[in-house]
């Protein structure tokens, strides 16, 4: 139902997008006001062939939704499941004296406005309400100043919203003809495809340098705290010792004049210094000061959320959407590091009163956007209203973690500089064989912690030291003598680059301008629902699947997943919105080419020269192993040999020895022998499912009279997946042909024929439309009809079987949100972690041995985002993301 505030004074219509935001404003309008919402995007161009209207249909532009050859002018369709939301609309409408769009203030919400007054045709003034925070006081202050449509913001959001289309509909068939059925293409989902492959091939293409260095523990002498510290090995002779940064990717040193120890050298050196003296040779002090971090805006919240909390950018972004409807935060969406003089005076005055005065500076703090195309001038996400403590707000759980941690970075962004000291140390000796040899080590001191005291960022690499870490050195000088007293030689080995994060590849988008903020969520979504990168822990992962659409475009389509050209595209969006440029050029530019280059159109044209195979195909370094990808995944071939490669295995870790591993395991047909009753030969496979025994029917033969055999249903071999038990290497003849048997009669109950049978949630036996669970595998060639009638007899019980609950496979430590411990289970469907009140499928990527709390923790998270599933409907409520 509408929010309705009764008509004194006429009646004026608000529509929003959500219904939570409805509901909010609506308790914050007076009388005679009527607040309802659109649920997202009303219309939008035609996704299938039916929704297409009839006189359209034989136009050649139709499939595109877009007339490419008039203007590129849109063919919009209101959205089947809206058409009753539209119609309620116009019902509301019909009684209203004034109408009122308050839908979000960026590109898209501007778009829904625009569309919402073409679809609705209103005869009645209509206002567009902007504002960036929902409390009383901004919704009043919107209501009292409204502004007119910005149509160059319309005008930049239907230009992307006509690139995407004709990129994904003109790109994704040559996808479904050269790599596979069912995948898709977009401008700027493709191009984070082609940035994490590019990660994986890096990986692969990498060569691990072992390096070796010593390690030291000093002492002073002195009877100080502390009195002894760490130091490393720095040089010998005047040559630098390497290190890490000193390897290239191909495990070669980069300059000859660096001193590669390896293992017998920095043994034998470490035995050379055991009876040397040391002295300090320098000590340089520099003043230390860190600066806040500016408050948050779409991309650092989504990479603060997934370091701190363990959230998924497009979970961040869900539980940020509720705060901001209920009036918690301001808007979500937004490149701005900018606060309001309300915002710079609550947040300077909650720093006071937590911390004190002497934590504030005498002036605020204002932060410079470092988005170089920000998009409209929002303000930071800062939390709305009054100041409000987390503790004050009555939240809970993950709407909860997310306030506080948006809370104290605005807090933080107004407070004090931390300062402090840092302090490098340089320690000499002589070996007993005249070598001079140089330690060094470094420290920090924090005087005084400032903004610390609030707030502290995390980081992508778990190894990188926190900004309020210290590590304390004894006050040394020039010249103090040093005993050793741990001298030791220690191994190291160059690593690979890491993987990307859902952290690091929004970061790294946003530093090379490519998308929006508000788009990363659905873009990291979207190549995770597609099975183009699938999740080992936090880190994300290429399949071959991805290999293979990134290696065709990047070989036919290359300037469509180029980084620059991509993001030159956001640059024409932003010109278009600025005015500085038109729509209808730039779109021509890109679909039709100019002065000598290819548009799209030309580019999808001719797919003769595309190789399928070529694509996606590739050699496995010292092999003649190829890598390939099928319609049913990737296999391992050699010279007609086959073997599937597990999906989840990581690409870099196909390495020589685990393809010849895994063309070692039986994985071909075996023959078992003759089956006596039929005469046909049982053989055992391996399949896309696992391994599994069939029989091998005879063909067929032609008829003597060369007439065509009537057509009938061809015969289908029996077939049954091995047991948990078996093996496919030792499952014999007796074996096959008891699971060949399956299901197996064993008598009738009330004259229905019962029958053992093993299903994919496991053994059971099966009367008409009952059935019950069997306790074990085994039971399917023992049970009998008399234990059946006492099965049957027995109440049908739900839930995981007749047996007592097994204990848990992994206890995994204690979740953040429901501070209740965490565990991994077997279930029906397969392991599923649990806190004893929300269950979260284990997903294809997450190993029972290798899942951490952490990964856990965020699969819980967005199980409970879920809410209870939903019971089954015709249609679906559209929402905006």
């Amino acid at each position: 139902m509408p929010a309705n505030n009764g008509n004194a004074g006429g009646t004026r219509l608000v529509i929003v997008e959500s219904p939570a935001k409805a509901k909010t404003i609506a308790g914050y309008l007076g009388r005679g006001y009527i607040v309802e919402s659109s649920i997202g995007h009303i219309r939008d161009l035609p996704e299938k062939a039916d929704d297409i209207p009839e006189k359209y249909k034989g136009e050649a532009w139709a499939r595109l939704g877009v007339n490419v050859d008039h203007e590129f002018e849109p063919l919009y369709v209101v959205n089947p499941d809206k058409k009753s939301q539209v119609s309620k609309l116009k019902q509301l409408l019909k009684d209203a004296d004034e109408l009122y769009l308050a839908t979000d203030e960026d590109r898209e919400g501007e778009a829904i406005a625009w569309h919402l007054q073409e679809v609705l045709k209103p005869k009645v003034p209509v206002h567009r309400m902007v504002f960036h925070e929902i409390t009383p006081q901004a919704i009043r202050d919107a209501v009292s100043n409204p502004r007119a449509l910005n149509l160059r913001l319309v005008d930049a959001q239907e230009t992307r919203r006509i690139l995407d289309r004709l990129y994904g509909y003109e790109v994704s068939p040559v996808l479904w003809k050269k790599v596979k059925p069912r995948l898709s293409a977009g401008r700027v989902q493709s191009v984070a495809t082609r940035l994490v492959v590019e990660r994986e091939r890096e990986r692969i293409a990498f060569t691990s340098a072992d390096y070796w260095d010593l390690q030291a523990l000093f002492d002073t002498g002195r009877d100080e705290d502390p009195r002894a510290f760490n130091a490393t090995l720095t040089g010998v002779d005047g040559r630098r010792v390497a290190q890490g940064r000193d390897f290239a990717s191909t495990g070669a040193i980069k300059s000859p004049e660096t001193l590669h120890l390896d293992e017998q050298a920095a043994r034998a050196l470490a035995q050379r210094l055991e009876s040397s003296t040391y002295s300090v040779t320098s000590v340089e002090s520099k003043p230390y000061t860190r600066k806040p971090y500016a408050p948050f805006r779409t991309t650092t919240l989504q990479q603060e959320a997934s370091r701190k909390l363990g959230f998924s950018a497009k979970y961040t972004m869900q539980v940020a959407q509720k705060l901001y409807e209920n009036g918690f935060i301001t808007y979500m969406r937004t490149d701005s590091t900018t606060l309001s003089e309300t915002a710079l005076a609550a947040a300077r005055n909650q720093a006071v009163r937590l911390y004190g005065s002497e934590y504030v500076p005498d002036k605020p703090r204002v932060y410079a956007s470092k988005v170089k195309n920000a998009q409209e001038a929002h303000e930071a996400i800062r939390p709305s209203g009054d100041e409000s403590t987390p503790g004050e707000t009555g939240l809970t759980q993950d709407m909860f973690r997310l306030y506080e941690l948006i809370w104290q970075r605005t807090v933080a962004s107004q407070m004090k500089d931390a300062v402090g000291e840092s302090v490098s140390v340089r320690i000499a000796g002589t070996s007993s064989t005249g070598e001079s040899v140089e330690f060094s080590a470094s420290g920090r001191t924090i005087t005084f912690y400032g903004f610390l005291k609030a707030y502290v960022e995390g980081a992508d690499d778990p190894s990188t030291a926190r900004d309020d870490s210290v590590s304390r050195l004894p006050n040394l000088g020039q010249g103090d003598p040093l005993t050793a007293l741990e001298l030791g030689a220690e191994g190291h080995s160059t690593r690979p680059p890491s993987r990307f994060t859902e952290a690091s590849l929004v970061k790294e988008l946003e530093d090379r301008e490519i998308g929006r903020p508000s788009t990363y969520a659905s873009i990291i979504g979207t190549i995770l629902d597609r099975g183009y990168v699938f999740k080992k822990g936090t880190a994300l992962v290429p399949s071959f699947l991805a290999f293979a659409v990134v290696n065709l475009l990047e070989q036919h389509f290359g300037n469509l997943v180029d980084y620059d050209f991509t993001a030159e595209m956001e640059k024409v969006l932003d010109d278009i919105a600025n005015a500085r440029a038109e729509r209808v050029p730039e779109l021509r530019r890109f679909y039709y080419g100019e002065q000598g280059d290819d548009g799209l159109k030309e580019l999808v044209s001719d797919l003769g020269d595309i190789d399928a195979r070529e694509i996606s195909s590739f050699s496995i370094k010292g092999t003649d192993i190829v890598i390939r990808v099928g319609r049913y995944g990737p296999y391992l071939d050699r010279d007609g040999a086959r073997v599937n490669v597990p999906e989840d295995l990581a690409p870099d870790e196909l390495t020589a020895e685990k393809a010849e591993e895994l063309f070692s395991q039986p994985s071909g047909e075996r023959e078992l022998g003759v089956d006596p009753a039929t005469g046909h030969m049982i053989v055992a496979k391996t399949g896309r499912f696992g391994p599994y025994v069939t029989e091998l029917l005879p063909e067929e033969e032609a008829p003597a009279d060369g007439k065509k055999k009537t057509k009938k249903v061809a015969a289908k071999p029996r077939t049954s997946s091995l047991l948990k038990s078996m093996s496919l290497d030792t499952v014999t003849l007796e074996d096959a042909l008891k699971l060949l048997s399956l299901p197996r009669v064993l008598g009738e109950i009330d004259g229905e024929e019962v029958t053992a049978q093993n299903g994919r949630f496991g053994p059971y036996i099966k009367k008409g439309t009952d059935s019950r669970s069997l306790a074990s595998e085994e039971e399917l060639f023992t049970v009998t009809i008399e234990q059946a009638k006492e099965l049957f007899a027995q109440p049908k019980q739900r839930g995981r079987g007749r047996a007592a609950a097994a204990p848990p496979l992994r206890e995994l430590g204690v979740d953040p949100v429901s501070k209740k411990p965490v565990v991994v289970k077997e279930g029906r469907f397969g392991p599923y972690a649990t806190d004893g009140e929300t269950n979260a499928s284990l997903r294809k990527e997450d190993s029972v041995e290798e899942i951490t709390i952490e990964r856990a923790a965020e699969l819980l998270a967005e199980r409970r985002a879920r809410g209870p599933a939903p019971k089954r409907t015709r249609a679906k409520a559209g929402a905006k993301s």
